[in-house]
């Protein structure tokens, strides 16, 4: 049996173990390594989770009569991983323009833009990625200087309520090579035209009554857009910024003081060069620690790109800015822990540093009382190929075995006789 069958047949296992009893309320996973991330790891811990949420995490956990145990002997327990950038659920096949839901077009400022009534509840990506671990992820809009607004989802569930984790859980925005075109071809127009927006959003809301009387000058964008601003301005919701080049994150960072908003620099290829003032603004930064080719948009990318940032005490969250392969990131986690980045930060780095850049670290990012319990049993190492989930539980329920790719193994296993 090779790799990828054991990895199916020992999911469907687990999956069928701990699916059996779905009625009761109350579940313990027990004797494994419990990683609770906000505090040191337990050995032979105890996690146990009742409707839904963790309720109690330690060695010595006493377990109610009736409850339903998962044995996590020789394995790891980590919270659900966190993918904090992509757009699984709008989309499917990336060639197809009706399978797309991420973006609007002919429009550069679209921030009145939520993609969440654009989410498929049914995509094929969503049981392809949870049984790799990956239990919460952020679907955004893209293209244009600011694309729309974000949306944290759980990977679980029927319908979009009861999906969401939190909407909007973030302004998506751009400064990079990208979106030169809405300042015309410049990033110096970028600028311009970010401020310009920004200050049009501040005056709006101090001359409503002057817009609707028609007493003001025209305005940069729909007021729509710049109403759905304002909870980024006065620092209720964060921005994500996409900026790579050194200078471009010196412009995202100028940007942030100006006008005191929540930033998240994404990307940041270019992010070791400025580590110091990165840290010094207090900025979190979402990366893909494995881009290393030089562009225009990043001449200076490294593999060390993450150890460089943490070490200069930046908070960094891993992704993997790909919708159809958003399973990879712990590889991606894995690889940065290969060119210097400490195992521990990797592992924060896609649970609760994620969950903390997302604002959402009340419920979500470690194992604690309280929190939602999104949880996964582990047969190793996460961030090495040959583990993978024994078991995978979103808001305390066991998640099904069933995806595409163990779909497509069955059919296949066994093929017809060729003559």
């Amino acid at each position: 049996m090779n790799t990828i069958q054991r990895r199916i047949f020992g999911f469907a296992v687990a999956a069928l173990t701990v699916a059996a009893p779905l009625g009761a309320q109350t579940i313990a996973i027990t004797g494994g390594k419990v990683y609770p991330i906000s505090g040191p790891a337990i050995e032979h811990g105890t996690v146990l989770i009742r409707d839904g949420k963790i309720v109690a995490v330690g060695a010595n956990v006493p377990i109610p009569a009736g409850a339903t145990r998962v044995d996590a002997a020789g394995h790891l327990v980590t919270p659900g991983f966190i993918n904090a950038a992509g757009q699984i659920g709008l989309v499917e096949i990336g060639s197809v323009g009706g399978t797309n839901e991420g973006s609007l077009s002919g429009d550069d400022v679209s921030a009145a833009f939520n993609v969440l009534e654009g989410v498929n509840p049914a995509s094929q990506l969503i049981p392809v990625t949870r049984v790799e671990g990956i239990t919460t992820v952020v679907a955004g809009p893209s293209g244009g200087l600011i694309s729309g607004q974000a949306v944290a989802l759980d990977l679980m569930g029927d319908r979009i309520e009861d999906m969401a984790v939190k909407s909007p859980v973030a302004m998506v925005a751009a400064l990079d090579e990208a979106a030169k075109g809405a300042g015309g071809g410049s990033r110096a127009g970028m600028m311009e035209r970010m401020r310009r927006l920004f200050a049009d959003a501040l005056d709006y809301e101090k001359r409503t009554a002057d817009y609707r009387k028609n007493g003001m000058q025209e305005l940069s964008a729909p007021v729509a857009d710049l109403e759905a601003l304002l909870p980024v301005l006065h620092g209720k919701l964060p921005i994500m910024i996409a900026a790579n080049r050194r200078s471009d994150i010196e412009n995202a960072l100028r940007l942030a003081k100006e006008y005191r908003v929540k930033l998240i620099l994404v990307g940041a290829a270019e992010g070791w060069e400025v580590a110091g003032e990165i840290k010094a603004a207090g900025v979190p930064v979402l990366l893909d620690p494995l881009v290393d080719i030089p562009s225009y948009d990043a001449l200076s990318p490294r593999l060390d790109n993450a150890a460089l940032l943490r070490k200069a005490g930046v908070t960094v969250a891993i992704a993997s800015f790909d919708s159809h392969n958003v399973r990879d990131v712990r590889q991606s986690a894995g690889n940065a822990v290969a060119n210097g980045m400490a195992w521990d930060d990797a592992l924060r780095a896609v649970t609760l540093d994620a969950a903390r850049e997302l604002e959402i670290n009340g419920s979500y990012g470690s194992l604690e009382p309280g929190k939602v319990a999104n949880v996964v049993v582990w047969t190793g190492d996460p961030f090495e190929f040959s583990s993978y989930p024994s078991a995978v539980f979103i808001r305390g329920k066991a998640v099904p075995k069933d995806s595409r790719q163990h779909e497509l193994f069955e059919r296949y296993k066994t093929l017809p006789p060729t003559y």
